[in-house]
């Protein structure tokens, strides 16, 4: 493979599709090699996503696990950030088409993630929120926490357990993570605030599919963590598929029995598909697709016939290492990132290098305090030791230095304190029906209540509501729904 020799004579232009982990190390790479880089995403920031359970459930902001792209990669003087949607790539006048603009590139690497995989059932999306961004952490927390609102509220005991009830889809490391914290939220924060429930009630259920939790790592791994989560008073439920799925109840198969769950919160982390951008690959190069929607990359993350577009991360299917795809994890977008790189590096000077060997680091998932599992090689731990490493490792890798020193002040008043601070209900998205409550007959029958105009601000650090009449009796509610 090489380039061009025009290519190499005049600056050679490397646009780069998404600012995750696989496309900002790429960028950082490429900080000081003489090629002109424009890098394009979405959003103005990059977020650390092995935390998001933690905006999930209050225990630390969006801002703390993320960062400005523009203040990563400030230093980079031969790096331009485009904040923007690409809507079209054409191979043959190697062009990327964004809204309002064309832009030319000799080589395009597309790092452009992965989404929430529903296995056939996308009318799920809208019951059971994933977590992939900042914005279905903010929505899984709104959800979470309305719940506890709702069930301080309901009367009704039957009622006040579906509120009080939780189930998490998929047992892998992120759904291991997020039942583990929202059990610490329920059987330790929440205990002393509210006044008709007992917040220990609440039922965490994890739903998992295989035989094990966590299935990807040792047995005995697996084993220690269904121990550690039970210990926090999680219901583990292996061997089991959701089969159906509503507002307030969903439906679970065991072997041939079925059982309804009624649960008014219910949250995914079962599985991942390749981003929209795949499919826009296949149409426009040819590109194969594997069952999860990834892009199949030659050695080097090309397409094959055309050796100037590189896939990388989650959205690549890159199997030619012992036969079998590499995992969607953050370490696999970094290394991949770095090769193509300096493989493109290499190319402009007329240089090969070795072929691409993925290191693994290891695997970590985190319980609750003083439990998580690590296994390295032949390492393997669990416990506190793991806890410990664990902790070290995630804030090492987060990428500023005032996100590492205020993830560790977050973390050290939690662990002293059991608080969560970051416990608010906002909305992100469209804002959620906002009205009176059904059961007040005083507000129903007040006068002039039909000329009362809200208007709602709601940001990530407040939730105010401001009416324009001056009546000081009304109440309102924000539910996962609108009212209950």
């Amino acid at each position: 493979m090489s380039f061009p020799e025009n290519q190499k004579q005049s600056i050679h232009h490397v646009v780069i599709i998404g600012g995750g982990f696989g496309g900002l190390y790429a960028a950082q790479t490429l900080a000081k090699a003489p090629v002109k880089v424009t890098l394009i995403d979405k959003r103005n920031f990059h977020v650390f996503q092995p935390l998001l359970y933690q905006v999930a459930t209050g225990g630390l902001s969006p801002a703390d696990i993320s960062s400005p792209l523009r203040g990563i990669l400030r230093h980079n003087k031969n790096t331009e950030i485009l904040m923007g949607e690409v809507k079209n790539i054409d191979p043959q006048k190697q062009t990327v088409q964004l809204k309002y603009r064309e832009i030319s590139y000799d080589s395009l690497i597309v790092a452009t993630g992965a989404n929430h995989q529903y296995f056939g059932h996308e009318e799920w999306a809208d019951k059971a929120p994933g977590l992939k961004t900042i914005e279905d952490a903010l929505e899984m927390r709104r959800r979470i926490f309305i719940a506890f609102e709702s069930a301080e509220k309901e009367t009704d005991p039957k009622k006040r357990e579906a509120w009080l009830t939780f189930a998490i889809i998929g047992g892998g490391p992120a759904g291991v993570e997020l039942a583990g914290a929202l059990a610490e939220i329920a059987h330790g924060t929440l205990t002393e605030d509210f006044r008709n429930i007992n917040t220990k009630d609440a039922k965490i259920i994890l739903i998992q599919s295989s035989d094990r939790i966590l299935p990807s790592y040792a047995p005995l791994l697996s084993a220690q963590a269904q121990a550690s989560l039970e210990q926090l008073g999680v219901t583990v439920l292996t061997g089991t598929r959701v089969t159906q799925m509503n507002n307030q109840m969903i439906t679970v198969r065991h072997s041939d029995e079925f059982e309804s769950i009624k649960a008014r919160t219910v949250l995914w982390t079962a599985g991942m598909k390749a981003s929209p951008m795949a499919q826009h690959l296949k149409e426009c190069t040819g590109a194969e697709l594997d069952k999860a929607g990834r892009v199949i990359v030659d050695r080097n993350f090309n397409i094959p016939g055309n050796e100037n577009i590189f896939v990388i991360g989650d959205v690549a299917n890159y199997a030619h290492q012992d036969g079998k795809p590499l995992p969607g994890v953050a370490s696999v977008a970094m290394q991949s990132g770095k090769y193509v790189a300096n493989l493109i590096k290499s190319l402009l000077q007329g240089k090969t290098i070795s072929p691409f060997q993925y290191k693994d680091w290891g695997s970590l998932a985190v319980i609750g305090k003083h439990a998580a599992v690590v296994e390295m090689g032949f390492l393997k731990l669990s416990g506190f030791l793991a806890w410990a490493f664990w902790m070290f490792i995630h804030v090492f890798y987060l990428l500023e230095f005032d996100n590492k020193l205020i993830v560790m002040i977050q973390w050290a008043w939690s662990y002293f304190t059991m608080d969560k601070g970051a416990r608010l209900i906002t909305t992100p998205g469209e804002h959620p029906t906002i009205q009176l409550e059904e059961h007040d007959e005083n507000l129903a029958q007040s006068p002039g209540l039909s000329q009362t105009i809200e208007t709602v601000l709601l940001t990530e650090e407040n939730a105010v509501v401001k009416n324009q009449d001056s009546n000081p009796t009304k109440s309102y509610v924000i539910s996962n729904s609108g009212l209950d």
